[in-house]
């Protein structure tokens, strides 16, 4: 008789593996919780952010661009409802679009040379991609109606076409050029921290 037709069916199946080795392994994520690599974030109500927003506008009104640019990043809404992000957004986008293009190259270096700078222009990259993605240049947008068109084929009602897209435009131009500036004062760096940090606002 042959080796081969020595074994059997049951011998040659593949439950012969029975130790678990990711269990001796003490690397392996069933050794530790893996809940505690991410630290709980606290959750921001929407009453917190109309207060912080309410601040930060308050800073912009007497002039203090760079404190409310700031307030809005020290105090970033990773843990709230969606209504909670978007207002907080749509607080950080006013508060870019008021910095004129000569103030942001020194204002960033500023922020960027301080304790905790890196990180503050980090959170800005968030926001940067999060008004690119759009979510916040539609925000005052209102709903549109059902309108039947007159006999020459225009409605009455409404704005001309494209004006929608000439403010959205606007807002995308502010952030691009946002973006270009902390690329140039924190470097690539802040982009791959952006993308690889599991907080998202």
């Amino acid at each position: 008789m042959s080796i081969i037709q020595q074994h059997t069916q049951a011998s040659l199946s593949d439950a012969w593996r029975t130790i678990n080795i990711d269990a001796l392994d003490p690397d392996s994520s069933q050794n530790f919780d893996t809940s505690t690599l991410h630290p709980p974030l606290p959750e921001v109500g929407e009453a917190e952010v109309r207060q912080l927003n309410a601040q930060v506008r308050q800073l912009l009104r007497g002039g203090d661009a760079e404190g409310a640019l700031r307030g809005c990043l020290e105090s970033p809404v990773y843990n709230g409802s969606d209504g909670a992000k978007d207002s907080h957004m749509q607080t950080v986008v006013e508060v870019l679009q008021s910095i004129k293009a000569s103030e942001m190259t020194p204002m960033l270096q500023r922020i960027y040379g301080s304790e905790g700078g890196s990180e503050l222009l980090d959170v800005l990259v968030k926001y940067l991609y999060k008004g690119m993605a759009g979510s916040s240049l539609s925000g005052g947008r209102t709903p549109t109606r059902n309108l039947t068109p007159q006999a020459t084929g225009f409605s009455q009602v409404g704005s001309r076409p494209g004006a929608m897209n000439e403010s959205t435009g606007a807002g995308m131009s502010v952030l691009l050029s946002w973006h270009e500036k902390v690329v140039d004062v924190a470097g690539l760096g802040s982009i791959e921290r952006c993308m690889t940090d599991w907080r998202k606002v």
